[in-house]
């Protein structure tokens, strides 16, 4: 393989880059996970993990992917048999309906073309078919990390207030939190799903469920088994800075200087950048005379763009080049969308400039594959980036 110089561009929508303060924590000597300096390191992170998610409730830590907490918002609060209402928006909204399966709930899917997010109004046509209230939850994946479409929560929380229907909410943020507006007390979420490996710019392995107290009270009579994924366990050994199991310690130290750097930053600053870097990415796929993935103007990801490619072109072949030429990573089509579409990853420890190199290399690489583009479509980026 020829030498690199220069950096890597792992512009995939996660694992994201991880900032060099945060490799250098997790590098600290392992400390006893049962003594009072780990205990002190815990509840510290407790309380720093509440603004981020939007709640006052507690945040549960599993080290684990993002799957694991996926696992743990069904097993916790649902019961065998129980009704599930998911929402197909993509590859892992899917996957998630293919676990309630598995661990033995009937999962009620509502079809979609994984170019938009979830229907509030196909959520109130179910609901109010549902007069018996025996779905029990429903399944909303916030940010598609397969598509780059972004559900609209607050509206589908309206639907579920205003038909009065008793169903939990389960949101999956793992590709939105600490990148996207979100906010589990406001937006009535019951559980929230996150991992580590996006927003949060650590690696994989540690996921995360914001829990409310109507969740907290179904979790009381769920009958779906769980050892390892019990949120109670876990809450109770948090009281005193603990866990009840051995934890990812170094990761935690990571975890701790990530939210350090989202604090200094400002989350609505962390926003703001997000959604900036987004528009200018839309700018240069439609200068190209490409089609963004996402096509409702509403629902569009601050962290990721899915670029679809003309017909009789290979998205995995574009991407193969641009690695091979310009060391850069970008994301695959999944499912129903390999080889036709390829994803760019802007989210998390991110700037203007790695942007603009970004899409550089994505311009250059198009060409190469032969793809028709206008070389316009750099510049049509950089003219939002260099915007006051």
């Amino acid at each position: 393989m020829t030498p690199r110089t220069g950096r890597h561009f792992l512009q995939i929508p996660g694992p994201t880059n991880v900032p060099d303060q945060v490799l250098r924590a997790m590098a600290a000597p392992t400390i006893d996970h049962r003594g009072p300096e780990f205990a002190a390191l815990t509840l510290r992170l407790l309380h720093q993990l509440k603004p981020v998610f939007g709640t006052s409730g507690p945040v549960v830590v599993y080290p684990s992917s993002g799957t694991g907490a996926w696992e743990a918002a069904l097993v916790n609060t649902l019961s065998p048999d129980d009704r599930v209402l998911c929402f197909e928006t993509g590859h892992f909204a899917t996957l998630w309906a293919q676990m309630a399966t598995a661990l033995g709930l009937r999962p009620d899917i509502v079809p979609g073309d994984w170019r938009h997010g979830a229907d509030p109004d196909e959520l109130a046509r179910r609901l109010t078919a549902d007069t018996r209230h025996t779905i029990k939850a429903v399944c909303v994946v916030h940010n598609e990390t397969s598509t780059g479409v972004t559900s609209r929560i607050p509206e589908i929380r309206r639907v579920l207030d205003d038909s009065g229907h008793p169903a939990l909410l389960l949101v999956d943020t793992i590709s939105s939190l600490g990148s996207l507006d979100y906010r589990h007390d406001a937006w009535g979420v019951d559980v929230t799903v996150a991992g580590s490996q996006k927003g949060l710019m650590l690696p994989p392995g540690l996921s995360f469920n914001a829990v409310s107290d109507k969740a907290l009270a179904a979790a009381r009579t769920a009958r779906l088994p769980k050892s390892f994924w019990d949120w109670e366990p876990v809450i109770a050994a948090n009281q005193r800075g603990f866990f009840p199991y051995t934890p990812a310690t170094n990761l935690l130290y990571g975890l701790s200087e990530a939210l350090d750097l989202l604090a200094a930053e400002g989350l609505d600053e962390i926003y703001a950048r997000h959604a900036r870097h987004a528009r200018a990415t839309r700018a240069a796929v439609r200068g190209w005379g490409l089609e963004v993935l996402c096509a409702d103007e509403r629902e569009h990801s601050g962290s990721l763009t899915g670029v679809l490619l003309p017909r009789g072109h290979d998205a995995d072949k574009v991407r193969e080049i641009i690695l091979e030429r310009y060391d850069m990573s970008l994301g695959a089509g999944l499912g129903k969308l390999a080889g036709t579409v390829f994803r760019i990853g802007h989210l998390g420890h991110f700037n203007d400039l790695t942007l603009a190199g970004t899409l550089a290399g994505v311009q250059m690489g198009l060409g190469l594959a032969g793809v028709p583009v206008d070389p316009a479509g750099l510049g049509a980026a950089l003219e939002v980036l260099g915007a006051p």
